[in-house]
């Protein structure tokens, strides 16, 4: 055999092995458990604002299998991310999304839209899942529904329905969602409805406090049994985060997403 030839057949033979490597990586990470959820990002351990777009890139960076945050609605329509209902004072849904600006978050980001929060989040992420919570709003029932509705249009006009799991405490608003699209990834939050009266109304899974599994232990194999999709939130302590690991949750929701990961690699490396 000439030089060329076998030069030809041995790039030939790394191909096929590289993809052979490739396929069976992907398979695997895939594969690997991973239920870690940053709880408004990865911010605790770096002293990052919560819901700013730098914990989000945080919990991206640290491989969580989600990063949750929340979204509010403005007077002028315009989807914000922020937990509380209030910001530096000023009512979200009651003032303008330029009246917003006029304060920043401690890292000097301003509040971010949901149009920013999205595009930083689906840009070269491909393993971490933005869980959306919807709030309600204080002003009616009807604008609650109207914040569902543009959240979902949003969020399919940016291409991102398939990273997003919608997570609620109003149940109106996750049925607003699953009647746009029935196959839309929805969680219940509120802890007050057993799961077979979830999965009745077509909901994905719950995400209760955790408190509630420890009463109502019952529920857990109740959804697994049901396939519906098992989150606790918030998840800080070791024994607890241990706890909702052992139980093979599908999401386990928390401030201290690097503690979780160190539990988890131990809890693999001892099976």
């Amino acid at each position: 055999m000439d030089s060329n030839k076998y030069f030809e057949m041995l790039k030939y033979i790394i191909l096929i092995f590289s993809i052979i490597m490739g396929t069976s990586l992907t398979t695997y990470q895939k594969n690997v458990y991973n239920p870690i959820i940053a709880h408004r990002g990865g911010w605790n351990a770096k002293n990052l604002p919560e819901n700013s777009i730098a914990s989000l890139k945080h919990a991206i960076e640290l491989g969580c299998a989600g990063s949750e945050f929340d979204v509010h609605m403005t007077a002028d329509n315009i989807l914000v991310i922020c937990h509380d209902s209030k910001f530096y004072g000023l009512e979200i849904e009651k003032v303008n999304y330029q009246d917003l600006l006029t304060y920043v978050l401690s890292n000097k980001e301003k509040i971010p839209t949901l149009e920013a929060y999205l595009k930083a989040g689906t840009k070269k992420n491909k393993h971490t899942r933005l869980v959306l919570e919807i709030k309600p709003s204080g002003i009616s029932k009807e604008r609650s529904i109207q914040i569902a509705e543009n959240v979902y249009n949003l969020v399919k006009k940016m291409k991102a329905e398939n990273m997003i799991d919608y997570i609620s405490f109003d149940i109106d608003i996750l049925k607003t969602l699953i009647n746009l699209n029935p196959s839309v990834s929805t969680q219940y939050l509120n802890g007050d409805m057993p799961p077979m009266d979830l999965k009745a109304l077509g909901i994905s899974g719950l995400d209760y406090n955790f408190k509630v599994y420890k009463q109502k232990p019952q529920w857990i194999p109740e959804a697994k049994k049901l396939n519906l999709i098992l989150n606790a939130w918030t998840v800080n302590d070791v024994d607890d985060i241990d706890f909702f690991l052992s139980q093979n949750f599908d999401f386990i929701t928390t401030n201290e997403p690097e503690l979780a990961k160190e539990r988890l690699d131990e809890l693999m490396h001892s099976k």
